[in-house]
């Protein structure tokens, strides 16, 4: 890289709205009426492109969220480690053909986040979509094209999704021997629940305030709802003490964070995830674990010391030949993708060869063979024998 690539380089990082750390890419929390003087910003910024002597579209210079963009950030006071992105950018332009409805759609998702903000609301990104087909259905037909473009404005305006007004849309379910309550609020003894568990809020405001306490020694994330209730119908959480948390499959961001503000508050209590034995199981952990690289300005804010408790391949032994599934073509995606990632420790990169080489997987669901009480049995053994990785 020459000299003239290097400055070219160093004035388009000065050029971004909200230039101030050059070493780490990260989303800020806002306010309000903070969030809305960014986008008022970028406004501004871009009619004064329009009135200047030489007229102008600029282009946005977006934060490049992909792989090659991305490490692993470690944490100097703690083992959490979590994906971050540099300051590599891309852009969207109206003057090229394919970025020329991506350039629109941000305008378009900042005009309405400006407009929830003023009226103080917060709405999911499910409200989102259907706020902006009713407005601009040219521009909008999917909730993929939504996801994406809410992801350029964080990538614009360097504020977290939260900021913008939108709230996560949460599936995610705890129970367990957690007691907590929001300031003002009635207390919630976790133990007293049934199988289903309390639903969380994807109200970040209200998670963020919550006051816990508790006498459990472990957390256990699980994968599935089935086996979410399964385990909490037996009590498990009795039998050793621990939290039970789900989001129900592909963690949601709520369950994430809540799930941060536990690892935060209870430094010392270890985390273990329950999932499948399959690429996507082990793609949920990497999630909780490291965050992802698509919110990767954001993934510190959720990331948490998770370790694997099962199903991985020395447990295979427990499975009948009948139930092992054949890999799909899903599954190999999933894996190539995470073989290809420079972060998956040595371990977890073991047991996905081992599943690619064996061309199967297995549910959890397998270990009812032994009767419907040996999954709690199982996850009692497996920690107290410090059988994880």
């Amino acid at each position: 890289m020459d000299e003239s690539e290097t400055e070219a380089d160093t004035d388009l990082i000065r050029s971004t709205l909200f230039y101030s750390d050059h070493r780490l890419c990260s989303a800020d929390i806002l306010s309000p009426s903070q969030a809305r003087a960014r986008i008022e910003v970028a406004v501004l910024n871009f009619l004064k492109v329009l009135s200047s002597p030489n007229p102008a579209i600029s282009s946005l210079p977006l934060i490049n969220r992909r792989s090659e963009n991305c490490g692993l950030r470690r944490g100097l006071l703690s083992d959490v480690s979590s994906v971050f992105l540099s300051h590599s950018f891309c852009r969207r332009s109206l003057m090229r053909v394919n970025d020329a409805k991506a350039f629109v759609r941000v305008w378009k998702v900042m005009e309405v986040c400006f407009m929830i903000l003023g009226e103080g609301k917060l709405v999911t990104q499910r409200e989102l979509f259907y706020r902006l087909l009713s407005d601009s259905p040219h521009y909008f037909s999917s909730q993929q094209q939504v996801n994406s473009t809410v992801q350029d404005v964080v990538s614009l305006l360097r504020c977290t999704r939260h900021s913008l007004g939108l709230m996560a849309s949460s599936r995610g379910a705890i129970i367990g021997r957690l007691i907590f309550h929001a300031p003002g609020e009635e207390i919630l003894d976790c133990t007293t629940l049934g199988p289903a568990g309390h639903a969380i809020s994807g109200d970040f405001n209200l998670l963020g305030g919550l006051v816990f306490r508790s006498d459990a020694r472990y957390i256990i994330v699980v994968e599935k709802d089935a086996i979410f209730q399964r385990l909490s119908e037996d009590r498990l959480f009795n039998q050793l003490p621990s939290i039970l948390i789900t989001a129900k499959g592909y963690p949601d961001l709520a369950t994430r964070f809540l799930l941060h503000r536990l690892s935060e508050n209870f430094p010392s209590m270890p985390i273990f995830a329950l999932v499948d034995w399959n690429p996507a199981g082990l793609a949920i952990i990497c999630t909780y674990k490291f965050g992802s690289i698509s919110m990767g300005l954001e993934s510190y804010r959720y990331a948490c010391n998770i370790k694997w408790l099962g199903l991985r391949g020395d447990d295979l032994h427990l499975i009948p030949e009948s139930a092992f599934i054949e890999m799909k073509p899903r599954d190999h995606q999933i894996s190539k993708s995470l073989l290809s990632s420079s972060f998956l420790p040595e371990s977890y990169k073991m047991e996905l060869e081992k599943m690619v080489e064996v061309g199967q997987r297995a549910e959890i669901e397998s270990l009812y063979c032994h009767g419907f009480d040996f999954l709690g049995k199982y996850v009692v053994q497996k920690i107290v024998q410090a059988d994880y990785i």
